[in-house]
């Protein structure tokens, strides 16, 4: 049974899933800066020419709902990374089961029979502090699991990606996996953006109402980057590995946001009960329109249930993967100067 890491040559061949995203353009530079030749999965070429300018990176155009689509660019593989996932659009109003389950959980299974055939053995499947949980104030480590009856939508479909990723594993001991678990990721590079670079632009340009309640756990989506590789290169297989990062309640993070874009900052708190009531009025509003919310009522439960429950051990990634963390105050002026560069901020 391969049990043990395997060595692998600085110009081994990586296969990139949602190459274009926050991480997965951070993993793709990280591989590049590391000797690496990397294939890059993307779903638009045109924003993979904006993120990759300049870089030596083989693009495949794919959809994570049809991976027999893409199945031959897996061929001569070294290592899959894999980065995407639904998530975003799950916390815009409305359900997206389906959706998800199709994309995360599904997606995986496919993603690593096909890489199988094509004689991939080697697999680094981005997870989710999702799929963990601890009492409030606690400090949660990777054998902390959630339960279903525990998740929401989204981190319902993390908690069966992973356990496609087991099971797999348990039905081909010539293959390795391990499973890096992220937190709430903010850097540079964030093409989309994400929730967190939107949060970024939003607390530069003076549209945050005022400090809303509950806590996260701030990671540079680079360290993420640099976890994944890391777990390949000494990781354990089946195991995961936490890369969470500082835990930080909004009202400690968005003064930080405004010393690195010099905006002024709110001091007023929202109230739990208020962002229910904005949650309720933006589900109405998408289910009119049907257009994508800022809060939908997803993300009001996911604030209230996961307040103070976002201390996380990073020990087990320190002590195997040597893996280490830069400051968040250096995180958001990096991804303050990536947003000024790129024309998202003018001022």
């Amino acid at each position: 049974m391969s049990s043990d890491p395997l060595p692998i040559s600085s110009r081994s061949l990586a296969f990139v899933t949602g190459a274009t995203g926050l991480l997965g353009n951070n993993v793709v530079r990280e591989l590049l800066a590391e000797g690496w030749r990397v294939r890059a999965l993307v779903r638009s070429p045109e924003k993979a020419a904006r993120q990759f300018a300049g870089l030596d990176v083989e693009i495949v155009k794919g959809d994570m709902l049809d991976v027999a689509g893409f199945a031959d660019a897996l061929s001569g593989v070294d290592a899959v990374f894999h980065t995407a996932a639904f998530f975003r659009d799950s916390y815009k109003g409305g359900s997206h089961w389906p959706a998800l389950k199709a994309a995360n959980v599904d997606g995986t299974r496919a993603l690593l029979e096909e890489g199988y055939r094509a004689g991939v053995r080697r697999f680094v499947h981005v997870s989710s502090i999702a799929v963990l949980i601890g009492a409030p104030g606690a400090v949660i480590d990777e054998t902390m699991l959630r339960h279903e009856r525990d998740a929401d939508d989204y981190y319902r479909s993390k908690i069966l990606s992973d356990r496609e990723v087991l099971g797999f594993l348990d039905a081909h001991p010539d293959a390795w996996a391990a499973m890096v678990l992220p937190g709430w990721m903010h850097g540079p590079g964030d093409i989309g953006p994400t929730s967190a670079g939107q949060t970024v632009l939003d607390v530069a340009s003076g549209r945050l109402p005022g400090l809303p309640p509950g806590s996260f756990s701030v990671v540079d989506a680079r360290d993420v980057a640099r976890a994944m590789i890391l777990a390949n290169a000494h990781g354990r297989r089946g195991e995961r590995y936490l890369a969470a990062g500082r835990h930080m309640t909004m009202a400690e993070l968005v003064p930080l946001i405004g010393a690195a874009t010099g905006a002024k900052t709110p001091t007023r708190r929202i109230p739990q009960g208020v962002l229910y009531l904005i949650a309720a009025g933006n589900e109405i509003y998408a289910r009119l329109t049907g257009k994508p919310v800022l809060l939908s009522w997803a993300m009001a439960r996911t604030v209230a249930r996961e307040a103070d429950r976002s201390r996380y051990d990073p020990g087990k990634s320190q002590r195997e993967l040597g893996l280490t963390f830069r400051p968040v105050a250096e995180t958001l002026a990096d991804e303050v100067a990536w947003f000024r560069a790129n024309g998202w901020l003018t001022t």
